[in-house]
């Protein structure tokens, strides 16, 4: 059998398997995936903070480097799509209903429910939930994606590799990325892509599922969010059939006019002088603070550090689980891209375009609940985008 093939085949095998346990024993299963998560970000929290920093400094260099100058692909390779287009499917793939999922809870939770410092309800709380939001969703989470994404265009189309992770490791471990630790490697990745497509697929079938119960009374329960995702899977199916140049570019164009048509209505609609003025408190604060965040582990702190645990490294945990199936979409998409343009698009346009996305849903949540106009945070997660959009003029639509 080819190498592809094992890897598929022992990869579906494993999986099956975690699907009928899933199925048969759910209780012993989230038991055992809960302990497991406590033991690796107790364990290994240190870690995961120092590799997504290295990963940051690393596309950093890459910037201003003159490595920068190398072109993913034959110096002949032209951009197969336009900017915004790439730009519309690097956002698509890397975040999509992440952004909305959260775009409101997550700043509504630091700030009322339970905030990064201890101190919740405040007005250093509100600036304290934005800086953590931008943390946590800004250059490192873009930088892991980016590290993958660029390993795998420089030696696909410029080394002509297959397209798999193990092929990146080839400087590393020489010949035994074509042998059984190349199998083993590939397996892992895939085993991983899987599991957090899952997760990010589970967040967005609850947000539509809580959007429908709270505007249609339609019942949150297993059987609709079932259906939910059978339907997008069936989008997904047929978006993805027709290719890179049709339905997928389609889908991600659509996407980005939808989520700025949303964006907009919320930012004009909503706390707009505010929202500003939050944002530019916001970004420079995160500037000024980003060592230190980068480094946060807190280890003579037990609430602190159950916060970071439970937030911080569950997101690196998540973007590196989506990164094998984010960085070989956004390397597919970016051939014929300079080193520097990539990490340009790929690490510091979306970051920005996060810290807006998120500053002007977070603020809108956050002015209801300090000003007691509505309390976002006693709403369920899913349903905290609906709660705001309920309190401001054409929420409905």
């Amino acid at each position: 059998m080819k190498k592809v093939s094992v890897v598929f085949y022992i990869s579906v095998a494993i999986l099956a398997l975690l699907v009928l346990v899933g199925i048969t024993m759910p209780a012993q299963l989230e038991t055992v995936t809960s302990h497991l998560q406590d033991f690796i970000t107790n364990t290994f929290g240190w870690y995961y903070l120092i590799v997504v920093t290295f990963f940051v400094i690393v596309c950093l260099y890459l910037l201003v480097s003159p490595i920068g100058r190398i072109k993913l692909g034959k110096q002949e390779d032209k951009p197969e799509f336009s900017r915004p287009t790439w730009l519309a499917m690097l956002f698509s793939a890397g975040m999509g209903i992440g952004l909305v999922f959260y775009g409101t809870a997550e700043p509504i939770s630091h700030y009322a429910i339970s905030s990064p410092t201890g101190e919740t309800g405040t007005d250093q709380a509100m600036k304290d939930a934005m800086r953590f939001t931008f943390f946590h969703w800004g250059i490192h989470a873009w930088a892991i994606y980016g590290i993958i994404a660029l390993s795998l265009a420089y030696f696909t189309f410029r080394k002509g590799e297959r397209s798999l992770i193990s092929a990146t490791l080839k400087p590393v471990i020489g010949k035994y990325a074509d042998g059984v630790l190349g199998k083993i490697i590939d397996i892992i990745a895939v085993i991983a892509t899987v599991i957090g497509v899952a997760t990010t697929l589970g967040f967005g079938a609850v947000q539509i599922n809580g959007g429908l119960s709270y505007l249609f009374g339609v019942p949150s329960n297993l059987i609709s969010q079932f259906l939910i995702v059978l339907v997008v899977t069936i989008l997904f199916i047929i978006s993805a059939l027709t290719g890179l140049g049709k339905g997928i570019k389609i889908l991600s164009n659509a996407n980005m006019a939808i989520a700025l048509v949303l964006f907009l209505l919320t930012f004009i609609l909503g706390p707009t002088l505010f929202t500003l003025n939050l944002f530019t408190d916001t970004v420079g604060s995160y500037l000024q603070n980003l060592i230190n965040m980068s480094f946060r582990i807190a280890p003579l702190n037990e609430e602190n550090r159950n916060w970071i645990n439970g937030w911080t490294i569950f997101y690196w945990a998540w973007w590196i689980a989506w990164s094998p199936f984010v960085g070989i979409f956004i390397a597919r998409v970016s051939k014929g891209r300079t080193i520097r343009e990539f990490v340009i698009y790929v690490l510091l346009v979306p970051s920005l375009i996060g810290f807006i996305w998120f500053t002007t849903f977070g603020s809108a949540s956050m002015f209801l609940e300090h000003n007691g106009i509505a309390s976002i945070s006693k709403l369920a997660t899913e349903e905290s985008l609906f709660g705001v959009f309920a309190n401001y003029p054409m929420g409905t639509i």
